[in-house]
């Protein structure tokens, strides 16, 4: 009998901890690595294969040891990881423990009616409204309601809000007002 309740609490228990992790995936980060990402990819116990501060091509690819050119752009971290762990098993590793950070995003760019206009390093949450603080905040011409922004895949503007979350690689442009 104790045998059975010993069992049945360890089926419980892995069956919380895969429920765990399936609820742990549906919360990781949906970011898509592009080009201009700075990442530093970590394989345990694997100094070697480890990579530190690696900026993407402008075609969105790594040169990594042993697996020669890979192509990433696209990719979310954990999707890059399962990627280089697959590639890594079995030919060269027998368990890779490989984690993926990224160190840099790729920039965002804000001009038009902005007193300096640029590049800025792109933080998660960033909105338009922060990004034009960024920029030295509006010029007395600008239009707070004509907020053009052209994400990095895009080639159509949309007409934005301040309150709009930055994408990296967007390019904002603050209109000018006539009135």
């Amino acid at each position: 009998m104790l045998y059975r309740c010993r069992r049945l609490l360890w089926i419980l228990v892995l069956a919380g901890f895969q429920l765990s992790v399936q609820a742990s995936d549906e919360g990781l980060s949906n970011y898509r690595l592009g080009s201009g990402d700075k990442i530093s990819i970590t394989v345990f116990d694997e100094k070697e294969l480890s990579l530190e501060k690696i900026r993407l091509s402008d075609a969105g690819t790594i040169s990594y040891p042993m697996l020669g050119e890979i192509r990433i752009m696209g990719l979310t971290v954990s999707q890059l990881e399962k990627l280089i762990t697959n590639q890594l098993k079995g030919r060269y590793l027998v368990d890779p423990k490989v984690t993926v950070t990224i160190d840099e995003y790729r920039q965002f760019f804000v001009n038009g009616m902005v007193k300096s206009p640029g590049g800025f390093p792109y933080q998660p949450g960033l909105t338009i409204r922060q990004a034009v603080s960024l920029a030295g905040g509006f010029q007395d011409r600008a239009d707070r309601d004509k907020i053009a922004v052209i994400h990095d895949n895009d080639k159509a503007p949309h007409n934005e809000r301040l309150g709009t979350p930055v994408q990296p690689g967007d390019t904002i442009t603050v209109e000018e007002s006539f009135f």
